[in-house]
């Protein structure tokens, strides 16, 4: 059973930067694909940034810039570095795996 476990999220300012962190489990086989996503209340999870095993990066146009991932493979831990954050980056961010596994969540806000 493979377990994702997200840790970072808080409470920032406008124009602040918070760092995410999510750690794999409880699996013996590599992760190909780790991803973030987000989720506001009342709307659909939406995908911001992923990261294969070969380092590759993509993101979403809306963080494009102002969002980083990066991953561990040896340690299937993968994070996302935010700056410049805006009102707009608040909700619940996830963690996924091979968009297969998913971790529990981690509440952002920014927000005066």
């Amino acid at each position: 059973q493979v377990q994702l476990v997200e840790s970072g999220g808080g409470l920032v300012q406008p124009g602040g930067s918070l760092r995410l962190s999510c750690a794999a489990s409880g699996t013996s086989l590599s992760i190909d694909v780790m991803g973030w996503y987000r989720q506001e209340p009342g709307k659909q999870r939406e995908w911001v940034a992923s990261i294969n095993s070969g380092g590759s990066t993509y993101y979403a146009d809306s963080v494009k810039g102002r969002f980083t991932i990066s991953r561990d493979g040896a340690k299937n831990t993968v994070n996302l570095q935010m700056d410049s954050l805006k009102a707009e980056d608040t909700a619940v961010y996830y963690c996924s795996g091979n968009g297969l596994y998913w971790g529990q969540g981690t509440q952002v806000t920014v927000s005066s």
